[in-house]
């Protein structure tokens, strides 16, 4: 970061990030609906809002297409400085029980839950209960020597530790928190240190997942509670998320406000994956996979969430409710370059858009796409919950940062 980035950084969370300090977190009326569901901004206050951001606007217009094209599936939802200004929702949350999407419904997050595990390590860590340098051998036993001894919090946390582990078995179906626990912590065990921590990336794509294990143990082996326990009660109930948590398969097959994700084979059909476990995904990139197969999500991965619960996970990290400010500042610091003005940070990937930050993260399974941006400058907070494959998340995304700041 550039000292003149830097000195408006600070300026600007002096003030409050834009104003979602200050203000409150106000969800959008309406009746769900099959189709849109309005969510409309006070025409008082929408003179100096960006005009593609509003009701009729051009991202509005963008959702609505994809969504007549059956490319979209789910809840966006666009809130300035708290208050929302636009919130729309399409299609089915369950379509055997006949349940619309609105903006109530939990949406599995995916990768897009990640970012929770940094926040509890770094809760940890101002508390004293930890330092970002310490060793895996510090809090954990029965690892590899070399790891133990040289891969460090913060390289987990950046995903530079070095780490390569087995591949996961995508077909086992758990059936039960424990299993799941006892799988992981069993699979991170097993990682091997391929590179050099904090001068490589990981070697395999599963050693990124092997590290953010070790971490959600560290926070365990310090907590005495399980990695879920400890986020549900120190970030998500502190953040007021209240339709936020790590529900159980179980749950997602009773619970009416979490909706089920829709997972196209290869024949083109379309099937609850949920109800559907002996079905994979037949896409190159999730090839094998099938969400509803782990019960509860990975120790340091996914979790369910609302959109406007987003919006105040946003406020909450504004606020000093989860972090103190340093160490809030701490959890969106840029520290690895991905690209000329992107960056990878303890928890959401951070980017310089026309001359602003945007934190932001993003996830995808079968039937899942999930992605959440922060304006920290402008107050802004941009939502995208999908249950369906073949969501153009990416363009949308793009379509998202036009509209708040004037470039992609």
């Amino acid at each position: 970061m550039d000292s003149d980035s830097g000195r408006g950084v600070d300026r600007r969370r002096l003030l409050g990030w834009g104003g979602l300090a200050a203000a409150g977190v106000v969800a959008a009326a309406g009746a769900p609906l099959v189709g849109a569901q309005d969510g409309n901004a006070d025409a008082a206050t929408t003179d100096s809002l960006p005009p593609d951001t509003l009701p009729g606007g051009a991202y509005d217009q963008y959702v609505a297409k994809l969504a007549a094209e059956g490319k979209f599936s789910g809840v966006v939802l666009l809130s300035h400085q708290g208050k929302t200004v636009l919130s729309r929702s399409y299609g089915m949350a369950d379509k055997e029980k006949g349940i619309p999407n609105s903006e109530g419904n939990a949406f599995t997050l995916s990768s897009a839950g990640k970012p929770f595990h940094s926040l509890a390590i770094l809760q940890l860590a101002q508390q004293g209960k930890l330092k970002l340098s310490d060793t895996v051998g510090t809090h954990l036993t029965g690892y590899a020597k070399d790891i133990a001894e040289q891969v460090t919090i913060h390289h987990l946390l950046t995903a530079t530790a070095g780490l390569d582990a087995p591949e996961l078995d995508l077909q086992r179906v758990f059936n039960s928190r424990d299993e799941v626990h006892e799988y992981y912590e069993q699979w991170a065990r097993q990682a091997e240190l391929v590179g050099v921590p904090g001068a490589s990336t990981q070697g395999h794509t599963d050693g990124a997942g092997a590290g953010i294990t070790m971490a959600t143990l560290i926070v365990e082996a310090i907590t005495g509670k399980t990695y879920w326990d400890y986020v549900e009660e120190n970030v998500f109930k502190r953040c007021g998320m209240t339709g936020t948590a790590f529900y159980t398969r179980s749950q997602w097959l009773t619970d009416p406000h979490i909706a089920h994700p829709y997972m196209t084979l290869a024949d083109g059909s379309q099937v609850d994956a949920i109800r559907n476990l002996d079905k994979s995904s037949p896409d190159p990139t999730m090839l094998g996979k099938n969400p509803g197969r782990a019960f509860i999500d990975a120790p340091g991965d996914g979790g369910f969430t609302t959109a406007p619960d987003l919006v105040r996970f946003a406020r909450a990290l504004s606020d000093g409710t989860v972090l103190d400010r340093p160490w809030a500042d701490v959890f969106t610091a840029p520290n690895s370059p991905h690209g000329p003005a992107s960056f990878g940070a303890y928890g959401p990937v951070v980017r310089i858009v026309n001359g602003q930050w945007q934190w932001s993260r993003g996830g995808a399974n079968p039937g899942v796409g999930a992605n959440w941006n922060i304006y920290p400058y402008t107050g802004w907070v941009g939502v995208i919950l999908s249950n369906i494959d073949g969501v153009p998340l990416q363009e949308m995304i793009g379509q998202e940062t036009q509209a708040v700041t004037g470039q992609h």
